[in-house]
């Protein structure tokens, strides 16, 4: 019990105190997920991120509902995903409430300007972070280059970009392997 008990907590928390999102949320899901609780690695972490593009719904409760299964199976998952979404339905529901009444204050308005600041340097962090543990070859340096070029600059959506990529690692990865058989042959 105490482990379902923990996960909801610490998603809870999560879900608390980030904004924005999913990549957002990926600096608080590294520093409790991987740095303080080391329920998962940071390569798992990167593998569940890119799961949850891959998959319907947010990266952020699919990330909580992975994990809350690796460590208590489904229940696991389910407490987790609850975890993570509570503080949204609270949230969600006070300000609908409250906010709209302040919305034309401007100390409202500078609040939540430098609110969108601050995530956006967490995310920079999160992504310098992240790139120093996966971009550990000519070969993944070439492929985030080239998504990003597509994500950047063409309407390709995100998800085919993802395929793409991923289809990119694999072909790759067999000519290397196709490679080292004759190499190791001759």
């Amino acid at each position: 019990m105490p482990i379902l008990f923990d996960l909801y907590l610490t998603f809870f928390r999560i879900g608390i105190l980030t904004f924005g999102g999913g990549l957002t949320m990926l600096p608080l899901l590294k520093y409790e997920l991987v740095d303080s609780k080391k329920w998962i690695s940071e390569e798992k972490l990167l593998d569940c991120y890119a799961i949850g593009q891959c998959t319907p719904g947010i990266i952020a409760v699919n990330t909580a509902t992975y994990v809350g299964y690796l460590k208590s199976g489904v229940f696991g998952g389910i407490i987790a995903t609850l975890g993570m979404v509570s503080p949204s339905v609270i949230i969600i529901t006070v300000v609908a409430m409250f906010l709209q009444n302040f919305m034309e204050y401007a100390v409202i308005q500078h609040a939540l300007m430098g609110i969108r600041g601050a995530v956006c340097a967490l995310m920079l962090n999160t992504v310098v972070s992240l790139a120093k543990k996966s971009l550990t070859s000519y070969v993944n340096v070439i492929i985030c280059a080239v998504g990003l070029g597509l994500a950047l600059f063409t309407e390709i959506p995100t998800i085919l970009i993802i395929i793409m990529a991923g289809v990119s690692g694999v072909v790759i990865d067999k000519i290397k392997l196709s490679n080292g058989n004759k190499g190791g042959k001759a």
